[in-house]
């Protein structure tokens, strides 16, 4: 019983340690440019998916950013601005939570990009989005970042990893999205 009592003690006070050696290695990666920042979009009340009969082209139908969905992606993306990333392109899923973290980054003009549409939605397309979504990852050769504000599902489909709202996958370049470099929870 000692036994399982330390090794619990010793994983509670490591995880500290390794979350910020895995922001540092994330900061470090987006400073020096050619990686994608996988973003979950803020903070959406509600659940996963969205009610019955959304509408993609219309933004009252769909789960919308919360106030602090909206005070959180300004937040951020003045972080990544004081930071000195240089964001160089931004794409977006094109659900309206999605595109309003992108929109109020204020990081630059965003694409919506029907590739990373939710996966939990357009669950019998999940394959094809995937594989979208990671040929895009591996053709980006820009000298800054692509930012890609997307839904949790789509994240954890390409990395394993299920972010937290607005927290940020950083991969590399080439990559497809399978090799996490590290992650920012900017809250």
């Amino acid at each position: 019983m000692r036994f399982v009592i330390i090794t619990i003690l010793l994983a509670v006070c490591a995880a500290p340690e390794i979350a910020s050696a895995d922001q540092a290695e994330a900061w470090t990666a987006l400073r020096a440019g050619r990686h994608v920042a996988l973003m979950r979009h803020a903070d959406a009340p509600g659940g996963v998916g969205d009610p019955p009969g959304f509408r993609i082209d219309d933004c009252a139908t769909q789960r919308n950013l919360s106030a602090k969905g909206r005070a959180d992606a300004a937040r951020i993306g003045a972080r990544l601005r004081s930071e000195g990333i240089a964001v160089e392109k931004i794409l977006s899923s094109p659900w309206c939570r999605c595109m309003d973290t992108a929109t109020l980054l204020e990081l630059g003009p965003v694409e919506a990009e029907p590739t990373f549409g939710n996966v939990v939605v357009l669950s019998n397309q999940t394959a094809a989005l995937t594989a979208g979504a990671r040929a895009m990852i591996d053709k980006w050769t820009g000298s800054g970042i692509l930012l890609v504000v997307t839904h949790g599902a789509n994240i954890r489909a390409l990395t394993g990893i299920l972010p937290a709202s607005g927290e940020i996958i950083v991969v590399p370049s080439g990559s497809g999205g399978s090799k996490p470099v590290g992650r920012l929870t900017l809250d």
